[in-house]
């Protein structure tokens, strides 16, 4: 079948506009689905912070008032940290950090952590390790109340040379056969403790978006016995 110049190019053009057509279909698909994924990703990040931020202790959108911290020493890692900030009123009520336990028995526990402006803990929780089933996953609040057990707890309570377990001298439980898992834990909810003690003025204030570096290191932990 022959078919004329201009019918080959009558079918180029109609391709050409049927692309196009389905183009901007997709784009408006896209356009309108956008939206709806950005808030499902807002709310399940306001889950995941719920477990240590109260609902009542703020009014503000606690992931638009973020800020990204480098404080090695503290917070167990130099790669930039997520910090949220909550207020009520204007007034400010609790900061909720991402921590690092870099001394696990199987590597790095990642934590979050919330803490009150009275400097106590609203909550912690391990939202990663590799610690070993049925031993140091024990840390998980899914699978013991250990971890709730450091909620309303500051550094004065208990005193710090007791922020440790009781085979070290300290208040806070172990697991049978995995003292490592926990005693990483504790330091690490401690440091957190003593970094907003000693520079939570700052973190509140600093504008939303920015990143600080703090190069300074709490005092030298004590070692277990």
């Amino acid at each position: 079948m022959n078919f004329t110049l201009r019918q080959i190019l009558s079918a180029g053009a109609l391709l050409a506009l049927t692309a196009l057509l389905a183009a901007g279909l997709l784009a408006g698909v896209k356009e309108l689905t956008a939206g709806r994924i950005a808030e499902a990703e807002r709310q399940a990040q306001l889950r995941a912070l719920a477990a240590v931020l109260p609902r009542d202790r703020y009014d503000n959108d606690p992931l638009a008032d973020a800020i990204t911290v480098r404080a090695p020493a503290w917070l167990g890692s130099d790669a930039p940290l997520p910090v949220w900030r909550a207020r009520r009123d204007g007034t400010e009520t609790q900061l909720v950090l991402r921590a690092l336990a870099p001394d696990g028995y199987s590597g790095s526990i990642a934590l979050l952590i919330g803490i009150g402006r009275d400097g106590r803990l609203a909550g912690v929780r391990v939202i990663d390790h590799r610690e070993t089933p049925g031993l140091g996953d024990a840390i998980e609040a899914e699978k013991s109340d250990w971890i709730d057990r450091f909620i309303g707890r500051g550094l004065g309570d208990p005193p710090p040379e007791r922020w440790a377990v009781r085979k070290d001298g300290g208040d806070f439980d172990a697991f049978a056969g995995a003292t490592i898992t926990p005693r990483s834990v504790i330091a690490a909810v401690q440091r957190a403790l003593a970094f907003v003690e000693k520079h939570g003025d700052t973190l509140y204030a600093a504008a939303a978006g920015a990143e600080l570096r703090f190069d300074d290191a709490p005092d030298t932990p004590r070692r277990p016995r």
